[in-house]
């Protein structure tokens, strides 16, 4: 293999699985390099109680900061130390349904979907400091057909709450929020539901740049936009306009190979792409169902290199986050 540092880099993933009251899935440690996987975190673990703690929605997003592992689990931040033991866990009454995650310097960004929101967490202080809820008005059918046809751009309002007290927003999914990013004083963020990602400073909404709906992980790139076209079973690098400059292929297996391949494809299906980071060097390493994490080099189409932690269907990288040794 090429020489780019993947001995340097350590994924680490959280799978998750929901169907017919279903959770599976975990935490685990991937090397890129000899391609040794360590599951550090079960979530069929007797010995952790996930009872009332997003037991029905599995893992998440992940971030590490100093020694310790944040890891999303619905409507609960955990603590783990290095060794993957819980030290402690934070909940707040606007956290619902959390997907991805994203630290900057010693602030934890937190996308709460059931929300509308991205709270703000202060790791020195230990308290949440800060929400943004976006809200995108409900259109009747006709008006989204003709939203679409004609390329009509949403037209969020930005509120901007206090997380500790009690006139914060209502519980309500319409954009979907799912992913956050952050460099220097701007906070990017997408969801399923939303059409462009967008950004805010100084507490000023504004449109960055044109994505497809269905979309997950969506962020900005070298002046660009990457992102997981999960509709497409690829990731996708495009302008800010949303004009496509290259794709990369999500790995299909032969379907003689997969587990639970029977269940309905709305409930689990394979190349669901939906994970994603980028190195320092520029590698975009991408996860999908059944939990594949994918390494891909620009001017590549297809990954470079593939690991596979099962062939369950059910399972799918969600978060993804790299060590870079």
């Amino acid at each position: 293999m090429e020489e780019m540092s993947l001995k340097k880099i350590i994924c680490t993933s959280v799978i998750r699985s929901t169907y017919q009251g279903e959770s599976h899935g975990g935490c685990y440690i991937v090397d890129l390099e000899s391609e040794k996987i360590t599951q550090v975190l079960d979530w069929n673990d007797g010995s952790i109680s996930w009872e009332g703690r997003g037991n029905d929605r599995g893992l998440r997003g992940i971030a590490f900061f100093k020694k310790n592992i944040y890891i999303a689990a619905s409507d609960e931040i955990f603590v783990f130390d290095d060794t993957f033991k819980i030290i402690k866990s934070y909940r707040n009454k606007y956290l619902k349904h959390c997907h991805e995650i994203f630290l900057y310097n010693n602030l934890l960004y937190l996308t709460s979907t059931g929300f509308n929101s991205i709270l703000i967490f202060d790791l020195y202080k230990n308290k949440f400091i800060k929400g943004y809820c976006i809200k995108i008005k409900k259109l009747r059918r006709f008006n989204k057909i003709i939203k679409r046809i004609f390329h009509f751009p949403d037209r969020p309002e930005l509120y901007i709450f206090d997380p500790e007290k009690e006139n914060g927003p209502s519980p309500e999914g319409t954009s979907h929020i799912n992913n956050v990013y952050v460099n220097g004083d701007i906070v990017y963020f997408s969801g399923t539901k939303m059409d462009s990602i967008y950004c805010i400073q100084n507490d000023t909404l504004e449109i960055y740049g044109n994505i497809p709906y269905g979309t997950h992980n969506a962020r900005p790139y070298d002046g660009k936009i990457v992102f997981n076209d999960t509709n497409n079973n690829q990731i996708a690098l495009t302008t800010i306009e949303g004009h496509c400059l290259e794709t990369f292929d999500i790995k299909l297996y032969d379907e003689n190979e997969l587990l639970m391949n029977n269940l309905p494809k709305d409930h689990a299906r394979q190349g669901f792409g939906r994970g994603l980071a980028i190195t320092k060097d520029g590698l975009i390493i991408g996860g999908s169902s059944p939990s594949t994490i994918s390494v891909y080099k620009r001017g590549n189409k297809r990954a470079i290199k593939t690991i596979n932690i099962t062939m369950d269907v059910r399972n799918s990288i969600h978060g993804l986050g790299v060590f870079e040794l």
